[in-house]
């Protein structure tokens, strides 16, 4: 197992337990304790963890596991869901996009697309996500638009004022949220409540509101709310959803689509 595969598997028992001892860790990952050692050590210098006799610990109250940790979880159900999402983008739409490992796989699902090879342009991609406007500004039938912002690391998101300049002049056909947590009651969510302002208001700008999220985040809460229930239009998500969870949302208005 490489360092990159070990270091994503380590801070993703971190987050389902919240506490790892060494030895747990390297029975967990077939390596040695002293790799583990290693390891824990590395991740604590960049602030990833806490370093505990014996162990480690989630680094803060409200942790959160940065972008490029992600990648690899639920990676398959992301995979439909941004299938299914970018099959609900017409032609010549502007589409705004947030950050996040799903709405990434949005981005990469509409970039290869027949339908939208030629155009002038096929799409306008409104985004804070510098890691999406990366990917797509290579498209060169993509008008790609980027929101002001500092940039924040956990997420690759531009946050704070210098994005309202930007996102109060435009209006756009649909926005896509990717979120943390997703309840009927509590709303579309995220861990930064500086990352929930600037979805905010793309969500304001739009004509209709997408959330892309796989089944764990929903009836979930989450520190900072995005908008409430009523603002979304529709849902796409993965089979695994409950049965009474679609109900609910189907009750508050919100078509629900699981791939």
């Amino acid at each position: 197992m490489s360092r990159d595969a070990r270091w994503k598997a380590l801070l993703e028992l971190l987050v389902e337990r919240g506490r790892l001892d060494v030895e747990e860790a390297a029975a967990e990952l077939t390596v040695s304790a002293a790799t583990i050692r290693r390891d824990f050590d590395q991740l604590a210098e960049q602030q990833m963890l806490v370093r505990t006799r014996g162990g480690a610990v989630v680094h803060g109250v409200s942790y959160e596991l940065p972008l490029r940790y992600k990648t690899a979880r639920r990676a398959s159900e992301k995979q439909r869901i941004a299938t299914a999402v970018a099959d609900l983008v017409a032609p010549g739409e502007a589409v705004g996009l947030t950050g996040g490992t799903t709405t990434t796989e949005v981005a990469r699902a509409l970039a290869v697309r027949g339908d939208l090879a030629t155009g002038s342009p096929a799409l306008t991609v409104v985004t804070n996500a510098l890691n999406i406007a990366n990917e797509l500004a290579v498209r060169p039938q993509f008008k790609i638009v980027v929101t002001g912002g500092v940039a924040r690391p956990q997420s690759y998101e531009l946050i704070g004022p210098l994005a309202d300049g930007v996102l109060g002049q435009i209006r756009l056909d649909v926005a896509v949220l990717g979120v943390v947590a997703f309840d009927v009651v509590h709303g579309a969510a995220a861990h930064d409540e500086a990352e929930a302002a600037i979805n905010r208001l793309l969500c304001e700008r739009a004509e209709r509101v997408v959330v892309a999220a796989d089944s764990s985040k929903l009836g979930q809460r989450a520190f900072a709310r995005i908008c409430p229930a009523r603002l979304v239009d529709t849902l796409v998500t993965d089979t695994a959803v409950d049965p009474e969870a679609v109900h609910r949302f189907e009750e508050a208005g919100i078509r629900v689509v699981a791939v």
